[in-house]
C-alpha cells in the first residue's frame, strides 16, 4: 500500500471478492489502492453515463500515482484507451481512431486479472475485441462493475470536474 493511493472514504465492493479487495485489510477499507477504486467507480459509472471525455479524465488522473509496468498502471492506460476509443467513435465518429486506441487496450490489458477492482474486465476485453471488426458491438453496451452497470450520479461529476 502506497500512503499516496490510500483512501479510507472508499466503500467495499457491492458484491463479490474482486482482485485488489481483501476484506480483513484495514488501509483503504480493504482496498489495496482506494484511490483506485475510487477512480475506477466514477469512471465507470461516466463510461456507462456516455460521458467518455470524463471517464477517461478519471481513468487517466489515476494512472499517473503507478509506475510503469504495474497491473495497475496496465489497467488504467488500458481503461483510458476504452474511454477515449469511446469518445472517438461516438463523438467523432472516427472509427479509426477507436481502433487503434482499441487494439492498444488490449495489449494494455494483458495479464490483468478479469475481475480488476471490480471490472468485468473479461467483458470489457471481449466487446473490445468485437468492436474492432464492427464498432456496433458498443452500441448499448456498459462496463460492468460488481455485477451491475452502474451510470453516473451528481457526485460522479463533481469528482472528475476536481481533476481539471
Amino acid at each position: 500500500m502506497d500512503d499516496h493511493t490510500r483512501d479510507d472514504t472508499v466503500g467495499p465492493p457491492v458484491s463479490g471478492n474482486p482482485t485488489g479487495w481483501r476484506a480483513g485489510q484495514a488501509e483503504s477499507n480493504g482496498w489495496e489502492h482506494g484511490t483506485l477504486r475510487k477512480a475506477v467507480v466514477h469512471g465507470v459509472r461516466l463510461y456507462n453515463a456516455g460521458e467518455y471525455h470524463e471517464s477517461h479524465d478519471c481513468f487517466e488522473a489515476e494512472w499517473y500515482n503507478y509506475g510503469s509496468g504495474s497491473t495497475e498502471s496496465k489497467f488504467l492506460h488500458g481503461m483510458v484507451q476504452v474511454a477515449a476509443g469511446a469518445y472517438k467513435h461516438y463523438d467523432f465518429q472516427n472509427d479509426d481512431g477507436m481502433r487503434s486506441l482499441f487494439r492498444t487496450a488490449l495489449q494494455y490489458f494483458e495479464g490483468v486479472p478479469d475481475d480488476f477492482y471490480g471490472v468485468d474486465l473479461l467483458d470489457v476485453r471481449t466487446v473490445v475485441a468485437n468492436a474492432l471488426e464492427d464498432p456496433a458491438a458498443l452500441d448499448g453496451w456498459q462496463i460492468e462493475l460488481d455485477g451491475t452497470h452502474p451510470t453516473a450520479r451528481s457526485v460522479d461529476f463533481e469528482y472528475a470536474e476536481t481533476l481539471e
